[in-house]
């Protein structure tokens, strides 16, 4: 589903630990640079869940429309997507989202938000020509 977006260049299995978290964010974004980092789990309520969290400490700005357009989308399956608290937002120039823990809904909210990620990275990358241009995808 995200191989249109570009290669794979790193996949990690860490805890829900924050410190952890966010030096890897850190070092994916500012050693690496890589263009997106996209994390699953850890989103909920649950004492463990410190995701949302990690992200703020790195983010330089949020991307909110990202994370809200998955939680609109996923509230059309389940009452219970109401208690996400998912984020998204950028470092440097890389974009970092939030994604939920559960195959499924990780399925359905990258089908939300893939149409414009191509748009987003290019912007980040400094590679987007077209911003100002009406886009018949857009409503």
């Amino acid at each position: 589903m995200i191989g249109g977006l570009g290669e794979v260049v790193s996949s990690h299995v860490v805890p829900d630990e924050p410190e952890i978290l966010q030096e890897l964010m850190i070092s994916l974004s500012d050693m690496e640079k890589v263009d997106l980092i996209l994390t699953t789990g850890g989103t909920g309520l649950s004492p463990r869940d410190s995701t949302p969290e990690a992200t703020l400490a790195v983010i330089e700005r949020e991307v909110p429309g990202l994370a809200e357009a998955m939680r609109m989308e996923s509230l059309k399956k389940t009452n219970r997507a109401m208690l996400t608290r998912a984020v998204a937002g950028v470092r440097r120039s890389t974009l970092i989202i939030n994604l939920p823990g559960s195959v499924k809904a990780v399925r359905e909210c990258l089908g939300v938000i893939m149409p414009v990620l191509p748009h987003g990275l290019e912007i980040l990358s400094g590679r987007a020509s077209d911003c100002g241009e009406n886009n018949s995808e857009q409503n």
